[in-house]
């Protein structure tokens, strides 16, 4: 994993953010508070800035300064969760350069903050599956858009969109959505 690499794949990302800004808020309407999108496009091209002006050397130098622009400006339960995936990150980037590694790193800190688990209807159904994917050689953008779907036939158990409790059903978590544009990217950056 080289640098240049990671960059490019948090630019890519931060793009499919700025793009599909109205529709992730869109998504966040009936579920959440409607800013998803707002809240994710303004930490992304802070993040974007920052990596610009700090220039980082190493993916673990990027991961970390990712997840301290992520906590402090975006709003919203995304901010602490993005952030807290991108420091798991940092930390596994430290001790293996292995992609399905550092991604698991991001996947543990997300449950520890959100106290949740795949299956409860939040970016975690995203990033099990992905990383699921990963281990089994068969994740490509294709299947990233399947998974990012899997939400909207489930009941959310976990955040602001566990007290509609069945009026969850037939919308896809924002944060799911959001989740697949960086994994997509990923794929684009040829990150591996």
């Amino acid at each position: 994993m080289e640098t240049k690499q990671v960059i490019n794949w948090l630019q890519l990302f931060t793009d499919k953010v700025g793009e599909n800004k109205a529709y992730l808020s869109e998504l966040d309407t009936p579920i959440g508070d409607g800013d998803h999108g707002a809240n994710m496009a303004r930490g992304t091209s802070e993040m974007m800035k920052a990596i610009e002006e700090k220039n980082p050397e190493t993916p673990t130098e990027v991961f970390k300064l990712a997840a301290m622009t992520l906590i402090s400006k975006v709003g919203g339960a995304s901010g602490p969760l993005y952030g807290s995936a991108f420091m798991g990150m940092t930390k596994a980037s430290m001790k293996s350069d292995d992609l399905v590694t550092i991604l698991e790193g991001g996947m543990s800190e997300i449950q520890k903050r959100g106290k949740s688990e795949p299956g409860e209807k939040t970016m975690l159904d995203t990033w099990s599956r992905v990383i699921e994917s990963l281990k089994e050689g068969s994740l490509t953008e294709e299947k990233i858009k399947e998974i990012s779907e899997i939400t909207k036939e489930m009941k959310a158990t976990k955040g602001r969109a566990s007290y509609l409790g069945e009026r969850s059903i037939g919308h896809i978590d924002p944060g799911a959505m959001s989740s697949s544009y960086l994994f997509e990217a990923m794929i684009e950056a040829g990150v591996k």
